[in-house]
């Protein structure tokens, strides 16, 4: 590929990531209201994944530093949503798992989001959904490892 086709791809994934990530992220909004933010959704659906998980793996994996965890994990057992246990054998620490309310709400804002990708990937043949979700994909793994060539792991 030569250097100006290279650039051409380059402004259009740039261009159509952005506008697909905002618009889904204010989709998403509009479905699950004033109840949750998108992060807090996106929270309660990791553990609720994982059972329970510590404020660091949070921050691992939604690769942001602890302190920003910790402002919306305070929030989140001050609504109800969450429990912290210690671990009895290590009391530095700290588990998170959902409460029933976490999980009822987590439940009823998945049921809406579901709906609403539904409504968009029924738009597609099975074959391009499926081509999409496997490109998607591999972009996602392509994307994790070079941010550990970066991190120099």
């Amino acid at each position: 590929m030569n250097h100006q086709t290279i650039q051409q791809l380059i402004d259009r994934y740039i261009s159509v990531s952005f506008s697909v990530n905002k618009k889904a992220e204010t989709l998403i909004k509009g479905e699950i209201g004033s109840e949750l933010t998108n992060d807090q959704h996106y929270i309660l659906r990791y553990i609720r994944n994982h059972v329970r998980c510590t404020s660091s793996e949070l921050a691992d994996a939604f690769d942001v530093n602890k302190s920003a965890i910790t402002a919306i994990i305070n929030r989140m057992a001050e609504r109800g949503l969450i429990d912290r246990t210690r671990d009895p054998n290590d009391r530095r620490v700290v588990y998170l798992t959902l409460t029933e309310e976490g999980s009822i709400l987590y439940e009823t804002c998945q049921e809406k989001i579901e709906l609403l990708v539904e409504s968009i990937i029924t738009r597609f043949d099975q074959e391009e959904i499926t081509n999409f979700i496997t490109t998607y994909e591999k972009l996602a793994q392509i994307l994790i490892k070079k941010q550990k060539e970066e991190l120099g792991e």
